[in-house]
């Protein structure tokens, strides 16, 4: 196994110095992917780049595409550099970095399988965003016939890295908010196994989110649509699976 961490940023200038410096404890190379960001953002983090180039690099998008699409470029360079398997997490520092080798622990274990983090939240937690969660799992459970997928909206997840490939490389996975729902729910239909890592979260310490009540909603609403006709089509292979 060769592992490296995913970081896409857009506009956290404030929290992705302490994020960087909490992975670099955690000794593994780090991909952080600019998304389009501000020139403050971008001055930031060209300076990390410069200042922690043993162990880091930077992918700089032209232009703002999503979390989704960041992920994605991060995922192919990745592979390019001889990954097997990637680790994604936020650039808020919403995420416990400490946690990481026992995300890296359970990988070991289950090489092949995508692990997943399983929010433990605290007081911080917006109680809207909290039920919206829990409608989003309800539609991931139907939509995979199975209770394996614990959340499907943690952005703290490790992937192997070949799975990943044979979906990119065929199917146009969402691009923004509705990224996270969307990759898991077809890498299970791919076949990819499951293993869900409770992790403490906390909301954004820069004050920064990124989450458009209207227009995010009504996109995940979308993704949980199609992929509920995508289920239909599996309909009898994932009853099976289910069964079994």
């Amino acid at each position: 196994m060769k592992t490296c961490v995913i970081v896409p940023v857009y506009n956290h200038e404030q929290a992705i110095p302490e994020v960087v410096a909490k992975l670099k404890e955690q000794g593994l190379f780090c991909l952080l992917v600019n998304d389009g960001s501000s020139d403050a953002c971008s001055r930031v983090l060209d300076a990390i780049a410069e200042q922690e180039a043993g162990w880091l690099a930077l992918i700089n998008r032209p232009e703002n595409g999503g979390k989704g699409a960041a992920v994605i470029d991060g995922f192919n360079e990745a592979i390019r550099l001889g990954f097997t398997h990637a680790i994604q997490i936020d650039a808020d520092g919403q995420h416990d970095v400490n946690d990481i080798p026992e995300f890296l622990a359970a990988s070991r274990r289950k090489p092949n399988a995508m692990i997943l983090g399983q929010p433990v939240f605290d007081d911080s937690v917006p109680k809207g965003r909290l039920y919206g969660r829990q409608f989003t799992n309800l539609w991931i459970a139907i939509n995979t016939l199975s209770s394996a997928i614990a959340d499907g909206m943690c952005g703290f997840r490790l992937y192997p890295l070949a799975a990943v490939a044979r979906l990119i490389g065929t199917t146009r996975i969402g691009r923004r908010m509705d990224f996270d729902i969307d990759i898991i729910v077809r890498l299970f239909w791919q076949g990819t196994d499951v293993v869900n890592l409770p992790t403490r979260v906390r909301y954004p310490y820069d004050g920064v989110s990124h989450f458009q009540l209207w227009r995010d909603n009504a996109m995940i609403s979308t993704i949980h649509a199609r992929l509920c006709l995508g289920m239909l089509m599996r309909f009898p292979r994932l009853l099976i699976r289910h069964w079994r």
